[in-house]
Order: C-alpha cells, then sequence, then structure tokens
C-alpha cells in the first residue's frame, strides 16, 4: 500500500486537474493510480488539505485546495461577484465578527479569507452559513472591514 504522503499528493493533483464533484470521484481516481482507501480516509486527507467544495455557476459544486494557487483557486478568487453574492452581513461583538452567508457559502468564504492570511484575522470557523471571525487584539471593527475587502473586493459595497 503506499503511504498518506504520495496519497494526498495525489489527491492534490487530482483536485488540480478540477471540475472534481464529489468524493466518490476522487476515490475512483486514485483506485485507477494503485490507492485502495475508504471515504472517511478520504475525508481526513481532504480536511488535512484544506480542501473546500465550492458552488461552481456552471457544474454544481466542486473541490478546491484555496491557497494552492491552482487553477480553480484563482477562478474562485476571480470572481468576487461569486463570493459577494453568498455574502449576506456582519455583525461585531468585542474581537468576533459573524458573516451570515446564503446557505453553503460560508465554508468557501472562509476558506479564502484563512488563505489570505491577512494579519488583522486570526482565523476563521465556518458553518453552511455562517463564519466565525477571530479579530486580533488591537485592531478595529473598521481594520477587519479593509482586510475583507482587501481579500474580496466586491464586498466593498456590502460592509
Amino acid at each position: 500500500m503506499k503511504n498518506r504522503v504520495q496519497r494526498q499528493l495525489e489527491v492534490r493533483k487530482i483536485i488540480a486537474k478540477g471540475n472534481v464533484h464529489s468524493q466518490e470521484e476522487i476515490l475512483a481516481a486514485l483506485k485507477i493510480k494503485g490507492f485502495d482507501l475508504t471515504q472517511a480516509t478520504l475525508s481526513r486527507d481532504l480536511k488535512f488539505l484544506q480542501v473546500a467544495k465550492v458552488p461552481h455557476p456552471l457544474s454544481g459544486y466542486i473541490y478546491i485546495i484555496p491557497d494552492s494557487g491552482q487553477g480553480d483557486t484563482t477562478v474562485v478568487r476571480s470572481n468576487d461577484n461569486f463570493l459577494a453574492e453568498g455574502f449576506k452581513g456582519i455583525e461585531f461583538s468585542g474581537n468576533l465578527a459573524v458573516i451570515k452567508t446564503l446557505p453553503g457559502y460560508a465554508n468557501t468564504i472562509a476558506a479564502v479569507i484563512d488563505s489570505a492570511r491577512q494579519w488583522e484575522i486570526l482565523g476563521t470557523v465556518a458553518g453552511d452559513d455562517t463564519v466565525l471571525i477571530v479579530r486580533r487584539e488591537g485592531t478595529t471593527h473598521n481594520d477587519l472591514k479593509n482586510a475583507l475587502v482587501a481579500i474580496i473586493p466586491k464586498l466593498k459595497n456590502k460592509l
């Protein structure tokens, strides 16, 4: 059996080719390459690789690795309208911010925010339609808003 690192590299290659819609597709492609694993193992690999499943305007949902610099990530990053369309609003409490999104958008928005590694943002936690942002001590609400606009410019008119 091939090792975990080889398997995860192959998963990255499969996703980088684009338009992967399901874990079953990834499992089938891995089986062809000689990897025999369960869906649970694949799911752990996807989490480790920080893979996100994002809505695609033409093909339903697809998998991407947000911080990998792959082509699909460029599509997501360049499609600020897509990300901004999913954004409904933001509220603050202390050093926390809660972003409300349309269902299915929160994970993608959180992944894009985390991969941008803005200094003002310590990290995010995402659900289906909510993103919790932890803001760094000493920063203001406006600092966070500016950081979000730097990541997703089309949010400027929504904040």
